[in-house]
This record gives structure tokens, C-alpha cells and sequence, in this order.
């Protein structure tokens, strides 16, 4: 029932917002819980509905949310029809976690810990030693990694156990922080051809009595977001994948287990005044704000000192209806980066932090004129952009 154009809006509650299945069913759960099968020990396998193998692939297609694969049959008939073997054959997915972005999902695989510990947890965050906004993907400005992030990656765990580790994936990535923090461990392979990553990463599966190998995809994502997950060239991304992930599976060796997973979904967002709000045109939103970080969907609020309470409530008077609206506290409390978060990471959580509910974002066109300008987008909790794939195939 629509409101009176009297009444004031009731802003969305807390409660409402659907929180990352942490420590039973995210992406921080898959690698330890593989790794435990494998006998390393000091991990717990807490995805119960998974049955260990001597060796496991994980095949990670950046921005291929679970209801993306289930809308599109024709495109992934292969993707599509393995949606049955989805979280160990209960037919259901997983979660990635909060905020559902390439930095804080890559970091929680490959440390097998939700963002309130490994300290990743937005597209950009505030660093409280310097007061810079810290872009996490691309790692600007430069933070020395091992203190933004210092707990082991599980394939430094399982490698020095005694299972053989690689990571196959593009050349460019071998030497970024982010890989060296979240995805390192064993062998790095670089290779450019999505062909030529399906072959290595089955080749390096058998070359161990126990193996765990991880590879990735980019592409899907990134014509998401430049075209949307609504046009011809995204769909030609997807058939594209489709095929890799199946000339993977063919080459299982025997004792594999194969999951095809995302690190998040997306949604496209009209290009209209009432679905991309400007940050950088709205005083209201603005006033007190020193620093806004995050992303669209996704948005960490920085408040000038003194100002935090004055900001929380406009922001909540303004979005509340189309954004969960939370204070720092609120959100920590809330579990939206976990069980708990450890005190370095604290201060890179913004005072005010604001997940889209509706089909909506916050654009910063002067600030951040690349992103603004994207049609797909991601971030939030919602289930087109947290829900993700755990496709399984076995030899």
C-alpha cells in the first residue's frame, strides 16, 4: 500500500537485509572446507553438503551470479544443467559475502576468512593510518600487503601440508597484491587463453596424489559491466565460458572434484535520475561526508569528526527506503562482515554504510567517472548479486 504524501518514510530495517551465510555456506567456506578434506589440518570443513576428493579444482568466472546462469539456458546449456549439482547436490547456492565485489570475494576464497578479518571489505576503503581512500582491486594507493592482510591463504596452508597448489590465471595478476595476499601458494601458471587455462589447470590436477588448483575468468564481468548482463555482448561471454568450464570437466583426472563458483552477480541499473543518484551533485547527501568510498550499490560513508550521528540520519531520511542504512556498529553487529571483525580493519569500515535494496546506486560522476558510467553493477546484499554457484563435477 502506498504511503500518504504526508507520512514521513520508514526506512528499511536492519533485520530485513539477508546476511551472508558465513561459517556454513559463503566463498570463505569452499577452500578450507576443501583443504580439510585433503587432511591439512587446522582447517574445519564447514560446507557440510561437500564429500572430499584427493584433488580439487575451483574454476572462478568473475560476475556469474547464481540467477544469471539460471535465467540463461540456451546461452550455458552446460553451466545450466549442472545446477542440480549445486552446494554438493542439494540444488542451492552459496553466498559470496558483504559487500559482493572482485577485492573483498577474491580475498575471502583464497583466505578462507569473511572480510571482517582478512580487512578487505569494499572496492574502496578507508585507510585509518593515512586517511586516503585505498582502491583494494587495483591497490592504490600503495599499502604494504602482509600488514593490510596477514593471516596465510589456505593454498599456503594446504602447500606446506604437502598437496600440490597452483593458481592458473592471467599473466598480469601474478604479481599484485591482491594475489600475493588472497591467492598465493604453490605455483603460479600465467597464461593468456581461457583454452590454454582449462588445459593447465587440469594438467596441474593430476600432477599430485593430492592436488588443489584455482582458476579464473574475468571477462564475463567486465562485459557486464561496460554493456550490461542484458546484451549480445555478455551473452557471447557466457556461451563462451560455458565452453571452457565443459572442456575442464572433460579433462578431470580420476579423484577430482571440479566447483564452478563466482564471486558475485549483478544487475543492470537504468540510466535515469531516479536509479543512479549523483553523490557529487547532491549537497544533502554531502554535507559532512569527508570521504566516500566503496561503491554504486555498496557505499562506505566517511564523516567529518563530530558529524557521524548528523550523517547517519540524512542519509537514512533520504535512502532509507531504497537502501539499508546502517551505522558502523549497525552493520558489524548485523554480521554483514562476519562473525566479528578484527580491530585493524575496524576504522576501514565507513561511519555510515549503505547497501541497495532497490535497483538503484549512488553515482560519483566527478570522483568516479569510470564507474559511474557502468551498466551492470554489484555490491550489495541482495539475492542477483550474493547468490553464487558451487556446480560440481566428479571423475
Amino acid at each position: 500500500m502506498a504511503q500518504p504524501a504526508w507520512q514521513d518514510p520508514v526506512p528499511l530495517a536492519l533485520d530485513t537485509a539477508p546476511v551472508p551465510a558465513y561459517g556454513s555456506g559463503s566463498l570463505a567456506d569452499l577452500l578450507p572446507t576443501l583443504a580439510a578434506g585433503q587432511g591439512v589440518e587446522g582447517l574445519t570443513a564447514t560446507i557440510p553438503e561437500l564429500t572430499p576428493a584427493d584433488r580439487n579444482c575451483v574454476f572462478l568466472i568473475d560476475g556469474l551470479g547464481w540467477e544469471q546462469i539460471k535465467a540463461h539456458p540456451d546461452e550455458a546449456p552446460f553451466l545450466h544443467s549442472l545446477l542440480p549439482t549445486s552446494r554438493g547436490g542439494t540444488g542451492r547456492p552459496i553466498t559470496a559475502g558483504f559487500p559482493s565485489t572482485t577485492a573483498t570475494s577474491l580475498a575471502s576464497v583464497g583466505t578462507g576468512l569473511p572480510p571482517g578479518a582478512h580487512g578487505l571489505p569494499g572496492y574502496t576503503v578507508r585507510n585509518p593510518e593515512t586517511g586516503e581512500l585505498m582502491n583494494q582491486l587495483r591497490w592504490r594507493p600503495w599499502s604494504e600487503p602482509k600488514v593490510w592482510q596477514p593471516y596465510p591463504t589456505v593454498f599456503q596452508l594446504a602447500d606446506a601440508a604437502g598437496v600440490r597448489t597452483a593458481q592458473v590465471s592471467s599473466p598480469d595478476f601474478e604479481n599484485t597484491p591482491l594475489t600475493k595476499i588472497g591467492l598465493s601458494g604453490g605455483s603460479f601458471l600465467g597464461r593468456l587463453s581461457g583454452e590454454d587455462r582449462m588445459d593447465t589447470a587440469a594438467q596441474r590436477l593430476a600432477a599430485g596424489d593430492r592436488s588443489l588448483v584455482y582458476t579464473y575468468y574475468s571477462e564475463v564481468d567486465g562485459k557486464g559491466h561496460r554493456f550490461g548482463v542484458d546484451s549480445d555482448a555478455w551473452r557471447g561471454q557466457l556461451m563462451y565460458v560455458d565452453g571452457l568450464a565443459q572442456r575442464l570437466a572433460e579433462q578431470l583426472p580420476p579423484r577430482s572434484a571440479l566447483y564452478i563458483t563466482a564471486d558475485h552477480g549483478m544487475i543492470d541499473i537504468p540510466f535515469d535520475e531516479q536509479s543512479r543518484i549523483d553523490f557529487d551533485e547532491d549537497w544533502e547527501l554531502r554535507a559532512g561526508v569527508a570521504l566516500l568510498g566503496g561503491e554504486g550499490r555498496a557505499r562506505h560513508v566517511y564523516a567529518v569528526p563530530g558529524a557521524q550521528g548528523d550523517v547517519l540520519a540524512v542519509w537514512r531520511e533520504v535512502l532509507g527506503e531504497q537502501f539499508w542504512v546502517a551505522s558502523r556498529d549497525e552493520a558489524i553487529a548485523a554480521g554483514w562482515f562476519g562473525p566479528a571483525v578484527d580491530e585493524r580493519v575496524y576504522g576501514r569500515i565507513g561511519d555510515v554504510v549503505a547497501a541497495a535494496h532497490d535497483d538503484v546506486v549512488i553515482t560519483a560522476s566527478v570522483n568516479e567517472p569510470h564507474e559511474s558510467a557502468m551498466v551492470g553493477m554489484h555490491g550489495s546484499l541482495t539475492p542477483v548479486e550474493q547468490l553464487v554457484p558451487l556446480l560440481e563435477v566428479r571423475s
